[in-house]
């Protein structure tokens, strides 16, 4: 087998695909914990970027060395299996790891790989049922439209086309449906009387929004669809009563409600799903990223209205069904969660880190509109282009970490991260800001 040398992997790279991201090349040895090493030339970055939020433990986690676990790992990785229709006890092994840790509130579960595909999936999921409703009802082959909201990222694939409005350079020139946008109305903080009546009034007009839609599209609507907390489009918090409102509107207009936890679940928000900290239970939700498999979970009560798509053949599938390497992974990641306790960790180190990062924005005038829940944190800059300075100092100075909508920071560590590995990402995050006030 041929190994590229390290000097090279970006010029090979560069030859056959577009070399967009971070200039460096992951050094798999010598990364530890938050710590991410650059194999061209030995330095040591914190990491508040785990791979776009995908990477639940930090890297070398000693548990990851277990013998026999490595043995099933290497095993797995040999043959691909179609688990759509091959079954095995690794798959079962995940199934119930997964089932049982993180999804005892749901009846059903779908497994396949991309987060978008997951999102794809609760909406094939949603049409089937809506659309067999109308044909009972008399009301024809209809139902198939998607309620979703302003700067929302579910995705880059077919359906999730007509729903992402991030960056316009993600959807342009690609085909799209006219389906509902609603406006997103996004709580700021800190939280004042001022800002409170300003998310209420967005909350009734949004409602509004939302109200028309179903009645200038009678029948058409399957699903109302929200990320827990938006992501891309700017870390956007939602309060617990317009969650629980969207809720009851899904219930009154015979649509579902699915809520796209790809980016805010397994944790990361010191609960097992973000949408448990708003007191709301949705009919569906799709998975992905930090669970290394992607999919959907579903709870059955409203499905079983119909023949929906658990219960008739090759309704929704994929070859793979997954991927088994992954599924094995993330079998001892659910693992090493339970034994450290890190879903209470993330809870109570992002409490930490949050109330420092207010520390630093008041200290700072460049920085405002601290939030985050769990160790999903962001704040915001004056502008887009002193955002992107910023990222580019902070990356000189150590620190990797990403944007999100128009100017603002997002914080994205793993979930073990250590007190000390914080602290050194947030010192960084201070000087690094002070030169550019």
């Amino acid at each position: 087998m041929t190994h590229t040398a390290v000097k090279d992997v970006l010029p090979v790279l560069q030859r056959s695909i577009l070399v967009d991201g971070f200039k460096v090349v992951f050094d798999h040895k010598k990364s530890r914990g938050a710590r991410f090493v650059d194999a061209q030339t030995g330095k040591s970055y914190i990491d508040f970027f785990s791979f776009f939020a995908s990477n639940p433990i930090g890297f070398n986690h000693p548990k990851m060395a277990d013998p026999q676990f490595e043995k099933e790992l290497l095993e797995v990785a040999k043959v691909k299996i179609s688990n759509s229709d091959i079954y095995t006890t690794q798959f079962a092994d995940f199934v119930s790891s997964f089932h049982k840790q993180f999804a005892p509130m749901f009846d059903k579960l779908f497994f396949i790989d991309g987060g978008a595909l997951g999102v794809e999936n609760a909406i094939k999921t949603a049409q089937d049922w809506k659309v067999q409703k109308n044909m009972a009802a008399g009301k024809g082959e209809k139902g198939v439209q998607v309620m979703h909201f302003r700067e929302a990222f579910h995705g880059r694939t077919g359906y999730t086309m007509s729903l992402t409005n991030t960056d316009p350079n993600k959807t342009k020139y690609f085909a799209k449906f006219d389906w509902p946008r609603i406006t997103n109305p996004k709580v700021h903080f800190p939280l004042t009387n001022e800002s409170m009546e300003k998310t209420k009034a967005l909350e009734v007009q949004a409602e509004d929004e939302i109200k028309n839609a179903f009645h200038s599209r009678p029948d058409e609507i399957c699903c109302i669809l929200l990320e827990t907390i938006q992501g891309e489009g700017g870390d956007n918090f939602f309060r617990k009563e317009f969650l629980q409102r969207l809720k009851s509107l899904a219930l009154e207009n015979d649509a579902l409600l699915i809520f796209d936890e790809v980016q805010t679940g397994f944790g990361f928000t010191g609960k097992r799903w973000a949408f448990e900290n708003f007191d709301v239970q949705p009919d569906l939700i799709a998975f992905g990223k930090k669970v290394q498999v992607c999919g959907c979970a579903v709870k059955m009560e409203r499905l079983n209205e119909v023949e929906n798509v658990f219960k008739v053949s090759s309704r929704i599938n994929s070859t793979w069904g997954g991927n088994l390497t992954d599924m094995v992974r993330c079998t001892k990641f659910i693992e090493i969660i339970a034994e450290e306790n890190l879903i209470e960790h993330a809870k109570n180190m992002g409490e930490f880190m949050l109330g420092e990062i207010q520390k630093i924005s008041e200290a700072n005038q460049i920085m405002s509109n601290p939030r985050g829940l769990g160790l999903w944190m962001a704040f915001d800059m004056p502008s887009k282009e002193l955002r992107d300075r910023a990222i580019a100092a902070l990356y000189i100075n150590g620190l990797m970490i990403l944007p999100c909508g128009q100017r603002s920071i997002r914080i994205r560590p793993v979930l073990d991260i250590h007190k000390n590995e914080a602290e050194e990402g947030l010192e960084i995050l201070r000087k690094t800001l002070s030169t550019l006030a």
